[in-house]
C-alpha cells in the first residue's frame, strides 16, 4: 500500500456554535468511515475549550482523499457550518516519517 495521508482539520465555533459544530462533524462520520479509503476520522476538542475542533484523518491514497474532498458528506459539513465558525478549516496535509516501533511510529 503507498504511504497514506494524513490530515489534520482544524475548526473554531463561534460563540453559541459550539453545540451545532459538535453535531454535524459528529453526524457526518459514520458517512465519512463508509467511504473508501478512510482509515481514520476522529473527532476530537482541544482541551480546556468548548469551541476548538480538530478532525484527525487518515486517507488510504491520494485519490481517496481528493474523492473525500468532493463527497456529499464534506458538502453537508460545509454548508450546516457556513456561518458556525470562526473562518475558515485549516486543513494540513502531512506525510508519513514512520519511525521506531510500526505500531506506534505512525499513524
Amino acid at each position: 500500500m503507498p504511504n497514506p495521508y494524513v490530515v489534520v482539520a482544524t475548526m473554531i465555533a463561534k460563540p453559541g456554535q459550539e453545540e451545532l459544530v459538535e453535531q454535524t462533524l459528529t453526524a457526518a462520520a459514520a458517512a465519512v468511515h463508509a467511504e473508501p479509503g478512510c482509515l481514520l476520522y476522529a473527532l476530537h476538542r482541544k482541551a480546556g475549550t468548548t469551541a476548538h475542533f480538530v478532525m484527525i484523518e487518515k486517507w488510504a491514497s491520494k485519490e481517496a482523499l481528493h474523492a473525500h474532498g468532493q463527497s456529499a458528506a464534506l458538502r453537508h459539513i460545509g454548508e450546516a457550518l457556513g456561518n458556525a465558525l470562526t473562518g475558515p478549516a485549516e486543513i494540513l496535509v502531512f506525510d508519513p516519517l514512520p519511525a521506531g516501533d510500526p505500531e506506534l511510529g505512525a499513524l
